[in-house]
């Protein structure tokens, strides 16, 4: 049998970018073709009152974090492709 030097790195990739999701929420958001656009989410926050810091994507969703109207911290998620706010699984967290 045959050792391929790349299975090693490819692994490695996988395991790094599993890691970065944090697993508060998970959307099943299908192919990037299909989601809306990083500014449309912000832009529709922006007229509820939330000043929006980031936006990044994680488990599929868009995880924002922002100040709401009430100018408190939030980190909440979106799905991509309809923008409706997802639940997530932490205590205490606004999604």
């Amino acid at each position: 049998m045959k050792f391929h030097w790349y299975l090693p790195a490819l692994a490695f990739v996988f395991l790094m970018g599993a890691a970065h999701a944090t697993g508060l929420a998970t959307c099943d958001s299908g192919a990037r073709e299909g989601w809306q656009a990083q500014e449309k989410l912000s832009a529709m926050l922006k007229d509820k009152g939330w000043q929006v810091r980031r936006i990044k994507e994680d488990g599929g969703c868009y995880e924002v974090y922002a100040l709401n109207e009430k100018g408190e911290r939030v980190e909440a998620y979106f799905h991509p492709r309809t923008l409706a706010p997802v639940p997530s699984g932490a205590k205490g967290h606004k999604g």
